[in-house]
């Protein structure tokens, strides 16, 4: 006969803990974490979380979710022992900040925590974390696996993305055009465009090409280091956090060449708030690159933040990238809306279309023309979809024109870039 205990459930194991002072200071991350876990999910306090991590039943934790605020930053080394004690177990840490100060948020940040999300929690920001999470435990299972005996070790050659710091010293003897670059959706292929550019511009001579950098300021999601194969500095976060006391030998520094003719500002390590700087700070980086390059091309985060009229107001042209459909067509609107009621100059925006129909699909030029005139601006650069070889290029870490140099879409880049080359040696002549 059955028995009666044998009818009750077993109580669903805990998947996840949140962690804070009071978790009723984050109601929002209280509503969902419900939605993410139901019932699978614990709170725990400061104090509590360091026993609860020591027993056996915090073996089924996927992750923890520890929630600050600048009350905190008097606390740190409890709540880094807990970031330190969940590592040591293998449980993954979310970081929930309101309001934490740059120092405090880094020193969280170094200790391991997987991801960062500023509190109040954007739509669906926890559910992105707690994705990515997941996604990552099997890749981390298949490369704790034993691997097969490797081959007979080859003669070892020059890296071609070996870790080189600028040659030049700094003169200060240039004045560079700025060129920013902003996708007005996402995955428009922003990233993409400011690196190949930056890299097209650097090449265009044997004997006489000009200096380039290329800064990556989206803080958070910053590709550049990605797509170039380069590792991220802590340097990086020196000198956005001290640009008072930094000069231009401090900012070359902080850089990466790639292939001896491309000179990167990359995204700092760790996942940083934008507001981590001030329009001070990034006026001073972009004078500092001005002083000692030709062409200074920045990789603009998505988010319109404080100091996005610093850069604007010191680009000579602000690329703006978009794709033919309605999300990119009101973002457009709004972005133009907001310029003109802050008196901005909106007039540097120079619209690009990205994955531009081809030129014998007439109804979708038809479409693109439309397009323009609703919202009464000029689309003066189309680009081809590249198609795979773009993403190819970009995971192997190399620009389009030494993985792709046939590719139509590196074709349309080269154009662009002997376009701004020529054009600023002809400003130059008439200076002379």
């Amino acid at each position: 006969m059955t028995s009666v205990a044998n009818l009750q459930p077993d109580p669903a194991p805990i998947l996840a803990c949140t962690i804070s002072r009071d978790v009723q200071n984050f109601d929002l991350l209280i509503d969902d974490m419900e939605n993410e876990l139901g019932e699978a999910w614990g709170d725990l306090g400061f104090d509590d979380a360091l026993i609860f991590l020591g027993q056996p039943e915090s073996a089924t934790l996927e992750f923890v979710a520890i929630a600050v605020d600048a009350e905190d930053e008097v606390d740190l080394s409890r709540i880094t022992e807990i970031i330190r004690t969940a590592r040591a177990k293998s449980i993954k840490v979310i970081l929930i900040a309101d309001q934490v100060g740059p120092a405090a948020l880094h020193q969280l940040l170094r200790l391991g925590a997987e991801d960062f999300v500023p509190y109040p929690l954007p739509d669906g920001a926890l559910h992105e974390a707690i994705e990515r999470i997941r996604k990552a435990k099997p890749a981390e299972a298949a490369a704790a696996a034993p691997a097969p005996a490797p081959p007979p070790a080859p003669i070892i050659s020059d890296e071609p993305h070996a870790e080189k710091t600028p040659a030049f010293k700094a003169k200060g003897d240039r004045d560079a055009v700025v060129l920013p670059v902003h996708g007005l959706a996402g995955g428009c292929g922003a990233s993409t465009f400011a690196a190949n550019l930056a890299w097209e511009l650097a090449t265009l001579s044997k004997t006489d090409a000009p200096r380039v950098c290329l800064i990556d300021l989206d803080f958070q999601y910053g590709s550049a280091a990605t797509y170039l194969d380069l590792p991220r500095k802590e340097a990086v976060f020196d000198l956005l956090t001290d640009t008072g006391h930094a000069d231009s030998d401090t900012m070359l520094a902080a850089m990466l060449t790639f292939n001896d003719k491309l000179h990167v500002l990359t995204a700092p390590s760790d996942m940083l708030p934008l507001d981590i700087v001030s329009p001070e700070d990034i006026g001073r980086i972009i004078d500092m690159a001005r002083a000692n390059f030709d062409f200074v091309v920045i990789d603009m985060p998505r988010t319109i933040v404080a100091w996005t009229e610093t850069v604007l107001s010191r680009a000579h042209v602000y690329f703006a990238l978009m794709e033919l459909d309605l999300r990119s067509a009101q973002n457009v609107l709004r972005l133009v809306r907001a310029l003109k009621a802050e008196g901005l100059p909106h007039e540097k925006l120079r619209y690009v279309l990205n994955r531009a129909p081809k030129f014998t699909d007439l109804s979708a030029k038809s479409r693109v023309k439309r397009m323009a005139e609703s919202l009464d601006i000029t689309i003066e650069v189309q680009l081809p979809d590249g198609g795979a070889q773009i993403t190819q290029a970009n995971d192997h870490g190399l620009p389009l024109s030494e993985n792709a140099g046939k590719n139509p879409l590196r074709k349309e880049i080269q154009k662009l870039a002997k376009s701004l080359f020529d054009l600023n040696k002809a400003v130059e002549t008439g200076r002379g």
